[in-house]
């Protein structure tokens, strides 16, 4: 693991969104006391993950080649924050720590923070995603090539309930640059940003890393489908962000830029199951 120069206020800063999103309680003597003093299980990790392809197989298949997550390896990222993220790059997912705890009434809490103060780097990057006929020759349609994702993660908390047997994520991540080629529609997706709904609203103000974070919520459970049958739910609890792309290609020619402010989901819910 690297070690990292990180000063105070980058730390501090740097863990504020958890805090400022999070539902504060009074906590009484008694739940104090099922909170301190325990013991628990901390994993540093360092990741780099690389596959040649991903294929699921119906009929016919959908193959994912090419498949890259690990770091950006890049330190200029929001240079309008005025310091460096990460603070050291490279081609792994490092500077992450999971804190695993089993509370006092059975629920499972997973805590995944920065090691040290600076935001988490990291890029997943693809080749074609490609439609393949059953028994036939690889020319299928290539839905998406040259997929490209970079951006910086704050943290994530995932709570496994005992009792309603439900388990929750909400995490904090931003985007730098997201681009792909969509070629069934010969259109081009260039300089995509994702960022916290806030961020670059506040003219005068310099930015920080406190609005810099879109926000999600949401729980994955069992339930029902409309024909009663027990599925793979998900609920979108609330996901709100700032969207921007940099140019919209067509066959080749930017078409001109696309921003998306304030956008807001909220109280959505799926049931996935196979037919």
């Amino acid at each position: 693991m690297k070690s990292l120069k990180i000063s105070t206020l980058v730390l501090a800063t740097s863990m504020a969104p958890l805090v400022a999103q999070a539902e504060l309680q009074a906590l009484n003597d008694q739940s104090m006391g099922q909170v301190t003093g325990q013991s628990g299980i901390t994993i540093e990790l360092e990741a780099q993950v690389q596959l040649g392809e991903f294929r699921y197989e119906d009929e016919g298949s959908l193959a994912i080649s090419d498949i890259f997550i690990g770091g950006a390896d890049r330190d200029d990222m929001f240079p309008e924050l005025g310091f460096p993220i990460p603070n050291q790059a490279s081609t792994a997912i490092d500077n992450i720590k999971i804190d695993i705890d089993i509370m006092a009434d059975g629920d499972a809490v997973f805590n995944v923070l920065p090691l040290y103060g600076s935001p988490v780097d990291f890029a997943i990057r693809t080749g074609k995603w490609e439609l393949i006929a059953q028994n036939g020759p690889r020319d299928g349609t290539v839905l998406m090539d040259n997929v490209n994702v970079e951006g910086v993660f704050g943290s994530m908390r995932i709570v496994i309930d005992n009792q309603t047997e439900k388990m929750n994520v909400n995490t904090r991540f931003a985007v730098d640059k997201l681009e792909a080629d969509v070629p069934f529609l010969a259109m081009g997706i260039r300089d995509m940003q994702i960022t916290g709904a806030d961020y670059g609203t506040a003219p005068g103000e310099s930015e920080n890393v406190v609005r810099l974070f879109a926000l999600a919520d949401f729980d994955i459970y069992k339930a029902p489908n409309a024909a009663g049958v027990d599925s793979l739910a998900l609920d979108i609890n609330s996901f709100d962000a700032d969207m921007h792309i940099g140019a919209l290609e067509l066959g080749g020619t930017s078409i001109g830029a696309v921003h998306l402010d304030d956008l807001s989901v909220h109280n959505t819910s799926m049931r996935i199951y196979g037919h």
